[in-house]
């Protein structure tokens, strides 16, 4: 295709290290789509006759249907899927596939399939995570009252209840998904049409295209269009920060299922066994979608680093922009499906999340509340006064609603018997009504909220 500037043709090593069919094959429903915009609108324009334009559709047409039955084949010598897919029009057509070509260049037309192919992505990506949140909903609905222990440090720190740690999840969720949305706006610029760098001589319409194409508009830009891969890195710096979120998660999983915690029994179809140990039932599916996580930051790292010193516009480096993008598509639909399976299909054991929160005196806060609250004692005093009553209970080897009233008094002279009825993890999560706060009550407002919004039909231009 650009032989004629050269005497001989590429080295071995040259075809070797240009060809990207390997990878861009991947393209060929969003390159087929876009070569049947841009011939449809020269044919409409005049710039190729309407009988050119027709016979390069159906010819189109056939190759779609060639490579949705047969996949396409990968010839080195042909390089991309973009000569790929002229070079079997011209088979198929003869020497009028070459009007398709006119007045854009592979630097458009890549630019312009990887932009279609990402807006699809994250379309795919906003569906699996919408699934996720409707699981996380349906167990947080579940589980609004079951109490378990809340951490910081990983150290005992107040009763939440599982609904309301689910419900957190939730939250991460809903902006990854808004990051995914808010990338699709600044992606919905069509590139075709700006050609190689400069636009084109030939009196095209580009504002046909980008509605064909479902493009809010063309770029402004010829220069930017084609060297812009803002879109890629938009969609990996969204992929990394929902793969860490799933990460966090599936951490939590790895451990609430280890036998001290007995959290939780996670499903056969996501767990595997040991070769030596038969007693072993590995979170290998959590496990995997935490490392996962390294490898999609890895991604936008990759092409990050790919883009950071190249000058306008176009530079052969940016062929090495699809890989890392696809890589971390992969990835991160893979781990959402395998944390949507976990959190639908998990068994969890409210009794031995129970037993875990009424340990490590995670009510102590609650203790230093009622004293502000009942005895009229500033915070800072009441947390000492705490803090003495945590002492004494430790080294009774009892939970602080166990300690006798004549010690609590000794303590601090203030303290009455009604001091027990904020001391159970009952009433400490029932106390923690605030919005947005772990009282079962509270969780179940927050959850119908969110299933509301869930329901909602999307408006008709985020479609």
């Amino acid at each position: 295709m650009w032989g004629g500037r050269f005497a001989e043709g590429p080295s071995a090593i040259m075809r070797e290290i240009n060809a990207s069919i390997p990878f861009d094959k991947a393209l060929w429903r969003q390159d087929i789509a876009a070569s049947k915009a841009h011939v449809a609108m020269l044919g409409e324009t005049g710039i190729v006759t309407k009988d050119d334009a027709a016979t390069i559709s159906n010819g189109l047409d056939q190759i779609a249907a060639e490579y949705q039955a047969d996949g396409v084949p990968e010839d080195w010598d042909l390089e991309d899927i973009h000569m790929t897919v002229e070079a079997r029009l011209t088979e198929l057509v003869g020497p009028v596939a070459g009007r398709l070509h006119t007045a854009r260049s592979r630097n458009d037309q890549v630019a312009t399939d990887f932009k279609l192919w990402v807006r699809a992505e994250m379309d795919r990506m906003d569906s699996a995570l919408h699934l996720f949140q409707q699981a996380l909903l349906a167990r947080a609905d579940e589980h609004a009252a079951s109490i378990m222990p809340g951490f910081t440090h990983l150290q005992t720190a107040q009763p939440v209840t599982l609904g309301h740690h689910l419900m957190a999840y939730y939250e991460m969720i809903r902006r990854d998904r808004s990051r995914f949305a808010d990338a699709r706006v600044r992606l919905n610029e069509s590139p075709l049409g700006s050609a190689a760098l400069a636009g084109t001589g030939f009196p095209i319409d580009r504002n046909m295209t980008a509605q064909a194409l479902g493009f809010d508009r063309p770029t402004a830009n010829s220069l930017d269009a084609v060297s812009d891969r803002d879109f890629a890195l938009d969609f990996l710096m969204a992929a990394s920060q929902c793969a860490l979120h799933l990460s966090r998660l599936a951490e939590e999983f790895v451990i609430w299922a280890s036998q001290p915690f007995g959290f939780v029994r996670l499903p056969d179809s996501l767990s595997t066994g040991s070769s030596i140990m038969p007693q072993k039932k590995n979170p290998d599916a959590a496990e995997l979608v935490r490392g996962h996580a390294g490898r999609v930051i890895g991604c936008a790292t990759s092409l990050m680093i790919t883009m950071k010193g190249l000058p306008l516009a176009y530079s052969k480096d940016m062929q090495d922009d699809k890989p890392p993008v696809f890589e971390a598509a992969g990835l991160l639909e893979l781990s959402i499906a395998a944390m949507t399976g976990m959190i639908a299909d998990s068994d969890f054991n409210p009794e031995r999340m129970r037993d875990a929160a009424e340990q490590g005196f995670a009510t102590a806060t609650d203790l230093a509340d009622w004293l502000v609250t009942q005895g009229d004692i500033p915070f800072r005093e009441a947390h000492h006064i705490t803090g003495a009553a945590v002492k004494l209970a430790e080294s009774e080897g009892v939970a602080l609603d166990q300690l006798q009233l004549s010690a609590l008094k000794d303590i601090d002279a203030r303290i009455d018997e009604r001091v027990f009825d904020a001391l159970s993890v009952g009433s400490s999560v029932r106390a923690r009504s605030s919005y947005g706060g772990t009282a079962p009550a509270e969780v179940r407002a927050r959850v119908a909220e969110a299933k509301a919004l869930l329901a909602k039909p999307k408006p008709a231009e985020d479609k």
